[in-house]
C-alpha cells in the first residue's frame, strides 16, 4: 500500500519505518526542514534499539521517503496517519491544534477517497473533530479512524512488528477492510486486531497507560511503607507478583514514572473525566503519588547531609526516563537534579544516550561526562536514577578509589544489600533497609 505518515517524531518515525519493513511504500512528512534533511541523508533523529537497521534497509530499497511537501506526499496515499504532537496544557488537556491544523489542510488537498488515521494519543471525541475539520473543505469521501499506538520506548520496533494487539476504532466497513489488510502481516501468530467504535479506541489508550501508571504508583506507596515498617519491598513485590491475577510486571518501585506517555496520558484522562463531571479519585491519587515520588531520592540525600548540600559533589548515573532511550521528557532525573542544585550541590552526570537532551534543559548548570566512572571523580555520593544495564555490575573497588566517600543513593534498587554491606558502603535504596557499611 501507499502510506503517508504526517509527523516524524518518535511515533511517526517508528511507525513509518515499520510499515515500510513489510513492503509498503511510505512517505513521512514533517514541516521541520532541518529534521527532514537529516532523515533524507540517512541520519536518524531519535535513538531506538533496532530502528537503525530497518531504517537503512528501507531507505536504501526505496520504500521509505521523507518530505516537507504534504500535498505531494498524500497524492497517491491510500492511508494517511496523523502522528502529530498533542502536548498537555496547564490544565492537563491535550493540545489538538497540530492534529486539527493538518486535518484542515487535508480537506483542501484530497482528490480521492482516503482513510485518515489518528495515530497520536488523543482524547475521546477527537475522531469526530478531525472528521469535521476535514469535511469543511473536502469534496471527496473519506473515513477517519482511531488507531492508538502501544509502543514502549526501548522496544518499540519489536512492539510494532509483533504487537500484543492492534486496536482500530471505526464504524466504516470500507476503512475496516483496508486496515485489516494493512495490519495482517503483523499479527500472523494470532494476536488480535480488535475493531471497535472510535471513542472506545481513543479511551483504550488512555485507560491502558493510566492503569500501568497506577500500578507503579501503588508499588511506590508500598515501598515507602516498607521503609517505615521495616519490610523489604523486593520480597513484597515477588510475593504479590507470583499471583497470576496480578503478575510481575510494573511492580518495581523507584522514583516515579516519566516519559512522553504516562504523565501526559494520565493528566489527559483526568481532564476528560472532569469535562464530563466525573470524580476520578484513583487517577487523582496516582498523579499525586507520582509527583511526590519524584523527589524521594533528593529528599534522602538532603536528609543525609542535614539539608545542606553546599560544597557537595553528587554524581548522577542515568538521565533518561528509562533505559534504552534518549528520551528525558518528565524524567525523574530532572526533578532530582533541580533539587540538588537548589541545595547548593555540584552535579556531575552520565547517561549512555540521554546527555544531549538533558544538556538542552540544564546547559552549564551541571557537568556532563563521557564515562560513568569519570562522573565519580571526587564525588561525595552517587545517585542512580535510570536502570541502564551498564550500571548493574559496576567495579565497586574502582568506585571506592574514585569517590570521596562510599555512599550510594539508588532510585532503582540495582544492587544487593548484602554485597554493598560486605564492601563497606552506605547504601540507601527504595523500600528496603538502609545499609551502613
Amino acid at each position: 500500500m501507499n502510506i503517508t505518515v504526517v509527523g516524524t517524531g518518535y511515533v511517526g518515525l517508528v511507525s513509518g519505518t515499520c510499515f515500510a519493513e513489510t513492503g509498503n511504500n511510505v512517505t513521512c512528512v514533517d514541516n521541520n526542514t532541518e529534521k527532514v534533511a537529516k532523515l533524507q541523508r540517512g541520519e536518524l533523529t531519535i535513538y531506538e534499539p533496532g530502528l537503525e537497521t530497518i531504517f537503512e534497509r528501507n531507505t536504501k530499497q526505496g520504500r521509505l521517503h521523507f518530505t516537507t511537501d504534504l500535498a505531494t506526499a498524500i497524492n497517491s496515499a491510500k492511508i494517511i496517519f496523523l502522528a502529530l504532537p498533542t502536548p498537555p496544557g496547564e490544565d492537563g488537556s491535550a493540545d489538538l491544534s497540530y492534529v486539527l491544523g493538518v486535518a484542515e489542510q487535508l480537506g483542501k488537498l484530497m482528490t480521492e477517497y482516503k482513510v485518515i488515521v489518528d495515530k497520536s494519543t488523543v482524547p475521546v471525541g477527537t475522531a469526530e473533530k478531525v472528521h469535521a475539520a476535514i469535511a469543511k473543505n473536502a469534496t471527496v469521501e473519506f473515513d477517519v479512524v482511531s488507531n492508538p499506538e502501544f509502543l514502549r520506548e526501548g522496544v518499540a520496533v519489536e512492539d510494532f512488528l509483533k504487537p500484543d494487539r492492534v486496536v482500530v476504532g471505526t464504524n466504516s466497513a470500507r476503512a475496516k477492510e483496508i486496515l485489516q489488510r494493512l495490519y495482517e502481516p503483523y499479527v500472523r501468530q494470532g494476536n488480535p486486531i480488535i475493531f471497535m467504535d472510535e471513542r472506545s479506541a481513543e479511551l483504550t489508550k488512555y485507560a491502558g497507560n493510566s492503569y500501568l501508571a497506577m500500578r507503579i504508583s501503588f508499588m511506590n506507596e508500598i515501598a515507602n511503607l516498607c521503609e517505615i515498617v521495616g519490610a523489604d519491598v523486593d520480597n513484597v513485590r515477588k510475593g504479590i507478583g507470583s499471583d497470576k491475577r496480578i503478575g510481575p510486571r510494573f511492580l518495581f518501585p523507584g522514583v516515579g514514572y516519566g516519559g512522553s506517555c504516562f504523565p501526559k496520558d494520565v493528566q489527559a484522562l483526568g481532564k476528560t473525566a472532569k469535562e464530563y463531571h466525573y470524580d476520578f479519585r484513583i487517577l487523582e491519587a496516582v498523579m499525586g503519588v507520582n509527583y511526590k515520588q519524584r523527589y524521594v531520592l533528593a529528599d534522602k540525600i538532603k536528609s543525609f547531609y542535614g539539608d545542606s548540600l553546599k560544597g557537595k559533589r553528587i554524581a548522577i548515573w542515568g538521565l533518561a526516563f528509562k533505559p534504552n532511550t534518549d528520551d528525558v521528557r518528565e524524567a525523574p532525573a530532572i526533578y532530582t537534579i533541580e533539587e540538588l542544585l537548589k541545595g547548593g550541590a555540584e552535579v556531575v552526570a552520565y547517561d549512555p544516550e540521554g546527555m544531549e537532551n538533558i544538556a538542552r534543559i540544564f546547559g552549564d548548570r551541571i557537568k556532563l561526562v563521557e564515562d560513568q566512572y569519570e562522573a565519580l571523580k571526587g564525588a561525595d555520593a552517587l545517585a542512580i536514577l535510570t536502570e541502564w544495564s551498564v550500571f548493574r555490575t559496576p567495579d565497586l573497588d574502582k568506585m571506592a578509589q574514585t569517590m570521596n566517600a562510599k555512599i550510594i543513593f539508588d532510585g532503582r534498587n540495582l544492587y544487593s544489600l548484602d554485597t554493598l554491606k560486605e564492601n563497606g558502603w552506605y547504601y540507601n535504596s527504595i523500600g528496603r533497609a538502609t545499609v551502613v557499611g
